[in-house]
């Protein structure tokens, strides 16, 4: 890539990342292009459609966060682990508002620009919960899918103004009724 486009593209995502995080995921594409000081011909010449943005986006994201799990895995304390992956990625979801029902439909479809990092993404989660089982730190009827399911109602109750105050203990509640007591 010229380093031109290379400087417009890295813009994009720049611009993006934070009308994205005000907006939500439907943001204007042209208030992006906008901001970001490209015409809308750039952006689609780059994202040539929001889910390819979203995908650009989010895949930093969530391969930091599988990442992440991978470095988790080597704790002691698989319940710790879990619990402190699992409100990273709540907070990472709650940073792309409005993104939460394009993943869980990326991860069921596999032509989606998403689904291979939805699906990265949830692996890595289902390995800590996996290994958090077998300790017998976790719950043993949940799956991944549950995992994420869990994930994405806890992002989305982050993003209701009179719940906000309440997002912490209503983590807490769900995150005490995933590990288990030993």
């Amino acid at each position: 890539m010229r380093a031109d486009a290379r400087k417009n593209y890295d813009q994009l995502l720049a611009v993006a990342r934070q009308v994205i995080a005000e907006e939500g995921a439907e943001a204007s594409l042209r208030d992006i292009a906008r901001r970001a000081g490209v015409g809308l011909g750039t952006l689609y010449r780059h994202f040539p459609t929001r889910e390819a943005l979203l995908d650009a986006l989010l895949r930093n994201g969530f391969d930091a966060l599988a990442r992440r799990a991978a470095e988790l895995e080597a704790r002691e304390d698989q319940g710790a682990a879990l619990a402190t992956w699992l409100r990273e990625a709540v907070a990472m979801t709650h940073d792309y508002r409005g993104a939460i029902a394009l993943m869980v439909a990326a991860i069921g479809d596999e032509n989606s620009a998403l689904h291979g990092s939805c699906t990265g993404l949830r692996a890595a989660g289902t390995r800590l919960l996996h290994r958090a089982q077998a300790a017998g730190a976790a719950r043993a009827d949940m799956d991944g899918n549950d995992l994420f399911a869990l994930i994405s109602a806890l992002a989305w109750l982050a993003d209701q103004p009179p719940l906000v105050p309440r997002a912490d203990h209503l983590f807490d509640i769900i995150t005490g009724a995933i590990l288990t007591r030993q």
